[in-house]
């Protein structure tokens, strides 16, 4: 089986994620998609968020209806073992350890996390963990790509420039880039443009129609419980109040 491991905060799913999860299903034959909400996202450590079990119902809703999304709280698992933030790195292994050796594990990704890949923690021994299919969009080229890798994995300048002249500015769909013993697929028919900080505004307001953002449910979920709004007393994980933030690495 192609399985995907699609990772975030989700604060809230959105469908812009569920268009990103579709497309990579559908070009990469995917028998599964695990959606893997943070217990505590590494690079969000000083900020306040929705609490876990809204994120997960939230996560648990939107997926509803689609017989190859998996909600999946395994980084909720790894928190409460290590009580370390929830690193993608060791995410991956755990999963790994779970897989046939006839399974083959992507890195589902959207393309504005992807260009601070290398802030992320022990970037390169992720790449070289799994194939990662990126979800770009129009603008973006493949040395933009190539340009965000790890110092010690990214091509020479002159090679990037190289890359810059023959792209013609776009990543097109289908396109593989092999580095290093990293395999970067770029997937650009993704046409949802949503934002999590676009979709907490809109909920702060309660005149805002939310459902051709999330879908009905995430929307009623949001406005049952008010949660994003100003006046909201529901508990909401506050990581820098319990975990003091050491280490500045994403995911």
């Amino acid at each position: 089986m192609n399985l995907a491991f699609f990772g975030g905060t989700f604060d809230p799913v959105h469908r812009g994620h569920i268009a990103v999860a579709e497309s990579a299903t559908k070009r990469f034959e995917l028998g599964k998609v695990l959606f893997v909400p943070a217990q505590l996202p590494p690079h969000k450590q000083k900020q306040t968020f929705a609490g876990f079990a809204h994120r997960m119902a939230m996560v648990a809703l939107a997926t509803e209806g689609h017989s190859t999304f998996v909600p999946s709280d395994i980084e909720a698992h790894l928190y409460a073992e290590t009580g370390k933030p929830n690193y993608s790195l060791e995410t991956i292994r755990r999963l790994k350890l779970e897989l046939k050796k006839s399974d083959k594990l992507y890195f589902l990704v959207g393309i504005d996390a992807f260009l601070e890949i290398a802030t992320w923690y022990r970037a390169t021994d992720l790449l070289r963990e799994c194939e990662f299919i990126v979800a770009s969009r129009p603008g973006y080229s493949l040395s933009d790509i190539a340009g965000a890798l790890p110092e010690e994995l990214r091509p020479k300048p002159e090679v990037l420039k190289a890359v810059r002249k023959g792209d013609a500015g776009l990543a097109d769909t289908g396109s593989v880039m092999a580095i290093s013993g990293v395999t970067l697929h770029l997937l650009e028919d993704v046409s949802e443009r949503v934002s999590s900080t676009q979709l907490r505004s809109a909920a702060a307001s309660s005149g805002r129609r939310l459902e051709g953002l999330v879908g009905e449910g995430v929307a009623e979920y949001i406005r049952k419980t008010r949660l994003y709004r100003s006046d909201n007393k529901l508990e909401a994980d506050a990581p820098e109040a319990a975990t003091p933030a050491k280490k500045k690495s994403r995911r």
